[in-house]
């Protein structure tokens, strides 16, 4: 078992990595001693395929369990279903010495993670990861929300976890679309902080779509690792964890513009190939080392071109209402090279006119 710590004080925590590790959560957590009891949420995918196996792990652990399910889908992240949500674990019993579980992908981790941070005002909650884009990115840092129809995420909280426990294995159940969601984040933290880490993803890229175990288990505890890295550095987003939003700002706008309809992965792929070609237009960036990039994004299977069916006017718009957006200036993650990035707003207007055009 690989054991990563994120280093945040009282609010530290332990990112545990292993091979079918889900049957021993129950015990891991009952020798933490976080909680009394763990009420499990999960989308209805999740729960079809590891809900049962998840209770079983806690009931052996000497727990009793609660499964809530929720509607699978990014439609289903929104303050509606948070509310019916925090009403059934009311009308369960549930106070402030129990806990919830995060089971799934990204959806129910920013979901349970900011119905954990509201609930009485704070209630423990722990994270398990699903789906390969939860485990290298969403499930790590203390990011938690729910979207409204103006912008993703514009309603959450900073909530960190007590735990997050990642079994690579399950990647194996995900649907190759749901692969590629996350492999859009992995390529993001080699381009913003890790050259090394980008060739490799280069190099043994066949590896990691067949989901060879070496490399999942070294893409996983490194893109982890660099996460834990830049929170303890920045855990609410005032400086450098600004640089994890590479490909979020077109990213986001895109999403929002195709009604969520769009992959988050695919959105977050556009957008890191827009900021590269940006980048090139501004003179901060070499044109080999940005076709680097695309073509990695590309060969991954991802989109790396902004859909002819979205309007800039709406784009801008989405972009103007992005919580990264401060005093009406749009804030961007350029590549200067592959493994740096800065952080500008000083952007001209035409010449992102010209990238979202590409």
């Amino acid at each position: 078992m690989k054991s990563l710590r994120v280093g945040l004080g009282d609010r530290a925590y332990d990112i545990l990595i292993a091979q079918n590790m889900l049957a021993d959560i129950g015990r891991y957590l009952k020798e933490a001693g976080f909680a009394k009891r763990y009420f499990v949420v999960a989308d209805s995918n999740v729960a079809e395929i590891y809900g049962e196996d998840m209770l079983a792990s806690l009931r052996a652990a000497g727990y009793s369990p609660q499964l809530l399910t929720f509607p699978a889908g990014e439609e289903s992240k929104n303050l509606a279903l948070m509310g019916q949500l925090a009403s059934r674990l009311a009308r369960l019993g549930m106070d402030r010495n129990d806990a919830l579980l995060a089971l799934g992908g990204g959806v129910t981790g920013d979901l349970t993670g900011f119905l954990a941070a509201s609930y009485m005002r704070g209630v423990s909650f722990v994270q398990v990861p699903t789906s390969l884009l939860a485990q290298v990115d969403s499930s790590v840092g203390g990011k938690t929300g729910v979207d409204i129809p103006e912008g993703k995420n514009l309603i959450g909280a900073f909530y960190q976890p007590r735990a997050v426990f990642i079994d690579s294995t399950v990647l194996k159940t995900l649907p190759a679309a749901e692969l590629l969601n996350g492999l859009a984040e992995v390529i993001k933290y080699g381009v913003i902080y890790d050259r090394d880490f980008f060739d490799f993803l280069a190099e043994r890229r066949l590896d990691i779509l067949d989901l060879e175990r070496s490399a999942i288990e070294k893409l996983v505890e490194s893109c982890c690792a660099i996460k834990a890295a830049v929170v303890e550095a920045d855990e609410r987003e005032a400086d450098l964890r600004r640089i994890l939003n590479f490909g979020h700002t077109i990213g986001h706008a895109v999403e929002a513009d195709s009604d969520f309809k769009l992959a988050h992965g695919s959105a977050v792929a556009i957008g890191m190939a827009a900021a590269c070609r940006l980048a090139v237009l501004r003179g901060g960036f070499a044109a080999s080392e940005a076709q680097r990039v695309i073509r990695l994004i590309s060969d991954f299977g991802l989109p790396v071109s902004v859909p002819a069916a979205a309007e800039i006017k709406h784009l801008r718009g989405y972009l103007l209402s992005d919580k990264k957006t401060v005093g009406g200036r749009v804030f961007f993650v350029l590549p200067t090279a592959i493994g740096k990035v800065e952080i500008s707003a000083d952007i001209d207007p035409a010449l992102l006119d010209q990238v979202l055009c590409s």
